[in-house]
């Protein structure tokens, strides 16, 4: 349940996944498990079970944000759809009249982040790996935009982007990244560590970073 997520030991950040019960995520992305079946649900924050089903496979964005919020603040985060409403209202995710989904879009959501949060935020369109790198040494996170498959980062990358994750440090020998993952199958995808050149193959080149402090008011 989202109350009671880890802390990951590599980079001390909280481990949070888009999915209510972690160990259901590979049978509802790979075996078409309802969401909405997921009986911790109301764990997220949403306020129906049709509005969790609905909604929480768009909210890889949502869970990095949540995941670098409680990075910087002694605070606890707000709740996944606590957020998606924030972001809802900034404009971050649209939908149209048949009820489909589109976002997450970088620039409302860098606006919500800072106004709503108080956690400045830089849209990257054009981002190198090697640039990861050095905004990690600046003290940074980056919501990288890669492909959901890099959960199996040993087989072949189907595409580039679409999915999002966290990116909290550099691996150990420092010529790596140390991600979160919000839809990770299991604890070692959830939390990974990746060569430099394996993660550019699921990488699409973009992506948000979030300053390692916020910058909060009395």
């Amino acid at each position: 349940m989202y109350s009671t997520c880890n802390t990951c030991t590599t980079c001390n950040t909280s481990i949070h996944t888009q999915f209510a019960s972690p160990h259901l995520i590979e049978q509802i992305v790979y075996d078409g498990l309802d969401p909405a079946a997921d009986p911790a649900w109301e764990s997220s924050g949403a306020a129906t079970v049709e509005d969790y089903g609905r909604w929480c496979g768009h909210l890889c964005g949502m869970t990095c944000l949540r995941m670098a919020l409680g990075r910087v603040s002694p605070t606890p985060a707000p709740s996944l759809f606590e957020l998606r409403d924030g972001a809802l209202k900034y404009g971050a995710y649209t939908e149209d009249a048949d009820g489909a989904i589109h976002g997450m879009i970088y620039a409302p959501l860098a606006t919500y982040a800072e106004e709503a949060h108080a956690l400045p935020t830089t849209v990257h369109r054009r981002l190198a790996p090697a640039e990861i790198l050095e905004l990690l040494d600046e003290g940074r996170t980056v919501m990288a935009s890669v492909h959901y498959e890099i959960r199996n980062p040993d087989r072949p990358a189907p595409g580039r982007g679409g999915h999002l994750v966290l990116i909290t440090a550099r691996t150990p020998d420092g010529e790596g990244v140390h991600l979160h993952n919000p839809s990770g199958t299991t604890p070692h995808s959830r939390a990974a560590d990746l060569p430099l050149a394996t993660f550019e193959r699921f990488f699409a080149g973009r992506g948000v970073s979030f300053a390692g402090a916020a910058k909060r008011t009395a």
